[in-house]
């Protein structure tokens, strides 16, 4: 048996090897095409880069002509070296590293050897290139932004970098891709396809006509333009209203989960990572390592969230039926509890129940509401991790799926943190108790808080957040049109809903109103404190408020917070209240409240961590002024307009 299926497989396989080399030499030219690229020139075509709008069609980034100087190094001849770089204004030493980096790249292949020049820079050159052989000019569109806002939104576009090149052979030495927001997210789209022309060459190196007479040839596809789910005036709006402070607005359609305003503060004008100076600009943000304009504080700041949180613990004790809305409790100006402890409260003291708690922000209430929750179950770790898994039913304490490439989880513990924080077990609800207001190991982001805000307004569901409105000749993903409803039961919402409504009407954002427009809402002030020389040191706090409107068919859900801004009805509220009046009236009719916001600056409080040492701003900015609790477990997480084309 052995004697003939060794000779066999032989044969086959030569057959097989036999095959192969007819098809790659006789009827596949492409072979030939590689193998013989020595006399063949590669030309890219390069397509212009799709437009990207807002949801009404406002056009916000389109493209600009750019030109790059190719290089192909086994092609140079003798170059009057000074004419050249006195052209260009580049130095010798310039000119000779770039002619080392292309030969390392490809000898023979071209590669970027000055890239985007200006229409001037170009016109003057243009004219002499003749006069220096190996060198060709490769046309390139580069972005115009139209807006000087959205610069998380957008992203940016840079060279692709040689571990990208190696690892995705679309691209080549000189490619163009795009880097962070929708310009990362929907780079295949956006880019196109790039077209490819092949010019065959003679013993002399000189072109001498398309090789096959272009049978390898292929045209460029332009990318497809896209529409954004962001309201431009808005965006722009939230972008005035958070100068000289810091923070993040995040604006949800409750109906959609679509994103009408996505602002990190600080920011900076898209229109300077653009040109030759790009880099330049880039370096001087990530160098800015307190401000730290690259950093998205909407998707990437993980806070304790504060009392906006109790909404999450009323729903869940609502649903558990350790209370139902007439339930009460006596608030004695804060709650006692656990051998001495005492957890303040500024409501005014008084009988509780869920709507007077709510409006009141009642920090003894939810906190009764929070033990009922955990003692309703024999084990603590059992109950805490019920309490959690209704948390996490609105998309809470995990990464969200929405369609931008950044972005934190948030904390939402479970019973598998405090086995990790007490190994030796001991712990209890009232070991716990700070989650029921939203601070110990509660974080959150400001889209997480303004989805938890679009669940409650629908009153028991939400959908992924997401920022691509429409796909020209394409839909979009399913996942953003699916609905995820919580464990919470529709009915407990209205009791909730009430309270958040008489915010405005009785509590803590009556000043806040807007005449006309039923806002539901809650404010919110997250504590900060960090380690400065080694003691535990309170900082201001920040400011949060969270928000939806109208109460009746909501068409806004909203999350602020402003980092050092203190009681979340001082900055963050105002700012709230005015984006919700722009973006259903179109107007603004408190301009007083409007100016005081637009005038308020927090850069002197921000001033005063500039004197500390770095590694104390370091600790402050880098870990987001995160709450560092007992457990360290928080400390530990890293957590203009123009009409279409």
């Amino acid at each position: 048996m052995r004697k003939i299926l060794l000779p066999a497989l032989i044969i086959i396989g030569a057959s097989l090897l036999i095959i192969r080399v007819f098809y790659l030499q006789i009827i596949d030219d492409s072979f030939k095409l590689k193998s013989e690229n020595n006399a063949i020139k590669i030309e890219y075509d390069y397509p212009e880069r799709g437009y990207i709008y807002d949801r009404n069609g406002v056009l916000l980034v389109a493209n600009q002509p750019s030109y790059d100087i190719m290089v192909i190094p086994r092609e140079l001849n003798k170059t009057d070296t000074l004419e050249f770089c006195k052209l260009l204004n580049i130095t010798k030493e310039d000119f000779i590293k770039k002619i080392e980096k292309a030969k390392v790249y490809s000898p023979r292949l071209p590669s970027v050897f000055l890239a985007q020049l200006n229409k001037t820079e170009f016109a003057a050159f243009q004219e002499k290139i003749r006069k220096f052989e190996g060198f060709y000019f490769q046309k390139r569109s580069l972005r115009d932004y139209e807006a000087n806002y959205g610069a998380n939104i957008f992203g940016f576009i840079t060279q692709a970098n040689e571990k990208l090149i190696e690892k995705n052979h679309y691209y080549k030495s000189g490619d163009l891709i795009g880097k962070q927001g929708v310009e990362e997210s929907y780079e295949k789209i956006l880019r196109g396809i790039k077209g490819v022309k092949y010019f065959q060459k003679d013993k002399f190196n000189r072109e001498i006509g398309s090789y096959k007479d272009g049978k390898y040839d292929t045209i460029a596809l332009q990318g497809e333009d896209i529409n954004l789910t962001i309201d431009a005036e808005i965006q722009k709006y939230g972008e005035q209203l958070m100068v000289n402070k810091r923070g993040g607005i995040v604006a949800i359609e409750p109906k959609t989960g679509e994103i009408l305003a996505l602002v990190t503060a600080p920011s900076y004008d898209p229109g300077i990572l653009v040109g030759r100076q790009r880099s330049k600009n880039y370096t001087k943000l990530y160098r800015d390592s307190i401000a730290n304009p690259l950093y998205d504080r909407s998707l990437l700041a993980e806070y304790p969230p504060g009392s906006p949180f109790k909404i999450m613990t009323g729903l869940v004790g609502l649903q558990e039926e350790v209370i139902d809305e007439e339930t009460t409790f006596v608030c004695n100006h804060g709650f006692a509890y656990a051998r001495g402890h005492f957890q303040r409260c500024h409501c005014g003291g008084g009988i509780r129940d869920l709507h007077v708690g709510t409006y009141k922000s009642c920090n003894a209430y939810f906190s009764n509401v929070y033990l009922r929750t955990i003692a309703k179950y024999n084990k603590p770790a059992y109950a805490v991790d019920v309490w959690s898994n209704h948390i996490k039913s609105f998309g809470l304490g995990q990464f969200m799926g929405y369609d931008l490439p950044t972005g934190k989880k948030g904390n939402i513990p479970t019973s598998k943190t405090y086995k990790r924080i007490y190994p030796n077990g001991g712990w209890r609800g009232t070991t716990i108790i700070s989650n029921a207001i939203g601070q110990g190991e509660v974080l959150m982001t400001p889209i997480q808080l303004a989805n938890m805000m679009s669940a409650v307004a629908n009153e028991g569901y939400y959908y992924t957040p997401h920022i691509i409105k429409k796909i020209k000749g394409e839909t979009i993903d399913k996942k953003y049109t699916t609905k995820h409803v919580t464990t919470i039961d529709k009915k407990h919402f209205a009791p909730m809903i009430s309270g958040l409504f008489d915010v405005y009407n009785k509590g803590t954002a009556y000043a806040l109103r807007v005449e006309g427009i039923d806002i539901c809402g809650k404010t919110g002030t997250a504590e900060n404190f960090a380690k400065i020389n080694g003691v535990r040191t309170q900082l201001e706090d920040h400011s949060i408020f969270v928000a939806f409107a109208p109460k009746d068919n909501p068409k806004i859900a909203i999350a602020i917070l402003v980092e050092n801004g203190g009681f979340g009805s001082t900055i963050a509220g105002p700012i709230a209240s005015l984006m919700i009046e722009k973006y259903l009236r179109k107007k603004i009719t408190r301009t007083d409240l409007e100016t005081r916001v637009l005038n308020t600056s927090l850069q002197g409080r921000y001033a005063k961590l500039g004197g500390l040492s770095e590694e104390v701003k370091k600790e402050l900015w880098i870990k987001d002024s995160i709450l560092k609790s007992k457990t360290k477990l928080a400390a530990a997480k890293k957590d203009t307009l123009k009409t279409k084309k």
